[in-house]
Parts: C-alpha cells; sequence; structure tokens
C-alpha cells in the first residue's frame, strides 16, 4: 500500500460536478493498492497516518498528530501510485491492483482509519473521475509505503 498524505488548510473532491467530500483542516490522504497488500498492511497505515505528527504545535514544531490538531481526513483511490516509468515514457499500471481487488481494500483502509481517527473520514468515489483540490499547509507532502517502512 502506499499513500502521499498531505497536510491541507482544506480539500475536497468533486465527481460530475458534485463534492462528494470535503474537509478542513486535516490531511489528504491519496491510497494505492497492489495485489499483495493484506489487513496488515491497512491496519499498519491507518495506525501510521493518524499518529503521525506533520501539525504545529504552540512553539510552531510539527509535533502534533491529526487527533491532537482535531483535524480530519479526505481519503482519495489512487491507482496512478504505483505507475512504472522505467521503459518508455507511457507509464504501466501492472502493479496496481485491479479494481476488484483494491477497491474493498480502499473501503476496509477508510473503515480501519476512521476507527483510528475516532471519527467518519470523507472520501471520493472509488474508480470516478475525481477533480481534488486542496490548499497544502506548508506544504507538507510525505509518501509512505506499507512495504518500505522508514
Amino acid at each position: 500500500m502506499r499513500v502521499i498524505v498531505q497536510r491541507v488548510e482544506e480539500a475536497s473532491v468533486t465527481v460530475d460536478g458534485k463534492v462528494t467530500g470535503q474537509i478542513g483542516s486535516g490531511m489528504l490522504v491519496l491510497a494505492g493498492f497492489e495485489e499483495a497488500d493484506q489487513a496488515a498492511d491497512l491496519e499498519w497505515m491507518a495506525q501510521k497516518l493518524v499518529k503521525l505528527r506533520i501539525f504545529a504545535d504552540e512553539q510552531g514544531v510539527m509535533n502534533r498528530s491529526v487527533i491532537d490538531a482535531g483535524g480530519a481526513i479526505l481519503a482519495v483511490s489512487q491507482f496512478t501510485l504505483y505507475a512504472s516509468t522505467k521503459k518508455g515514457n507511457r507509464p504501466s499500471w501492472g502493479r496496481a491492483a485491479r479494481g476488484d481487488v483494491s477497491q474493498p481494500l480502499f473501503e476496509q483502509f477508510v473503515q480501519k482509519l476512521s476507527i483510528a481517527l475516532g471519527m467518519p473520514v470523507s472520501t471520493g468515489v472509488f474508480g470516478a473521475d475525481m477533480q481534488v483540490s486542496l490548499v497544502n499547509d506548508g506544504p507538507v507532502t510525505i509518501a509512505m509505503d506499507s512495504k518500505e517502512p522508514e
């Protein structure tokens, strides 16, 4: 499982002109899945994200989690996180999980994330053509992979 997490002042997802998910201050999480992902990957990532200390404390130091900061999370499925650009100029998506595998993984991830956060997580629409808007705060943008924890 791979994610790109961005600390945001606000973020939203629109599908066919309709806002399907939006948050104020918090995290925008773009999530991609591969066939090998298991429940342990989802749980590790959910726990890591809600505890990730990327929000400023009273001294302006990134020392608070999204929970500590009272923030929200917007999760968006994004298979393109598994793009391979080794050969040629057209990305290959071969490593990304098929929709029938990744959709249940995404739904389970959102459920685990909601439980860990202690509130519902907003989402986009799986498989839809989505327009994502955000105001990146900082900017703070972090890439994480459950198979290569750092």
